[in-house]
């Protein structure tokens, strides 16, 4: 695009969402949806991630990825503007990359302002856990679960039954990390780690990075929640988080159980994740 960048707002299928350029950085976008952040993207340095949320998946994904010695195959449910698979193409070598997104009309929004030049992406048009259902056993080495209606985590996919399909396409040893929002006494966060490791089974290994503030109940935020059947290298991502400019806490199984108690959710009484506070995440 020539000259100045100008703020873009289209209705999209699930709301209204906004492209606003940040004056700080050229070429680089904030999308919101009905005033909710949803992504930052900067074109130029498709490896620089703003939100801290976003790092933090980055941080595990990355730290899992590194012992592996051949190209991974990574499914993102929640498609955004594809802040992660832009990345994730020049940090994971020839990884092949699947993008889920719901909303076509984001998903063309983002396709004509935000265009891709990546390889191994490619995108799908579709509600998350159909998507899942239909796809073959064994076929992903990493997932991730970036889904939000608005400001909210729809009904479900936060059940057992969903994980389970989570579970079922991810290889032996595969990577599970969902991005997730609450605040103290966390009965959210509680219900989502248990119905996780009921699907991946109570010998999986969990951790939960969050932020200090939110961890002591000083306000809403986000939990980056991972989990697989084989050991997570915590170690590794707990000196990222540390070394971040806003560092996180890492809660490996035992003490994530113990910091989050809850009960598992099945379809029959899911419901949507809390609406935050006002204002909480609200942008323009």
């Amino acid at each position: 695009m020539e000259g100045e960048a100008v703020a873009v707002m289209r209705t999209v299928d699930l709301g209204t969402a906004k492209l606003l350029p940040d004056v700080d950085r050229a070429d680089a976008w904030l999308l919101t949806v009905d005033g909710a952040p949803q992504s930052y993207v900067d074109l130029r340095d498709p490896e620089h991630l703003e939100f801290e949320y976003v790092r933090r998946v980055a941080y595990v994904v990355e730290a899992v990825c590194d012992t592996r010695d051949a190209p991974v195959d990574v499914v993102h449910l929640g498609g955004g503007a594809l802040t992660l698979p832009r990345r994730f193409a020049r940090t994971l070598p020839g990884a092949a990359q699947d993008v889920v997104e719901a909303d076509r009309g984001l998903a063309d929004l983002v396709a004509e302002y935000l265009p891709l030049h990546a390889p191994g992406i490619r995108t799908h048009v579709a509600d998350a856990r159909e998507w899942l259902s239909g796809r073959p056993d064994a076929s992903a080495d990493v997932l991730v679960a970036d889904v939000f209606g608005g400001s909210r985590v729809p009904a479900h996919l936060t059940t057992v039954e969903c994980a389970v399909q989570a579970a079922r396409v991810l290889r032996p040893g595969g990577l599970y990390v969902a991005n997730l929002a609450d605040a103290a006494p966390f009965a959210f966060l509680g219900s989502q780690l248990a119905t996780v490791r009921a699907a991946f089974g109570a010998d999986a290994d969990v951790c939960v990075l969050l932020e200090p503030g939110v961890l002591r109940g000083r306000r809403y935020g986000n939990a980056v929640l991972a989990a697989a059947r084989g050991l997570l290298p915590s170690a590794a991502v707990a000196r990222r988080c540390a070394a971040d400019p806003f560092p996180a806490r890492v809660l490996r199984t035992a003490e994530a159980v113990r910091a989050f108690p809850g009960a598992p959710v099945h379809d029959a009484q899911a419901a949507d994740s809390p609406e935050p506070p006002g204002g909480a995440f609200t942008v323009g």
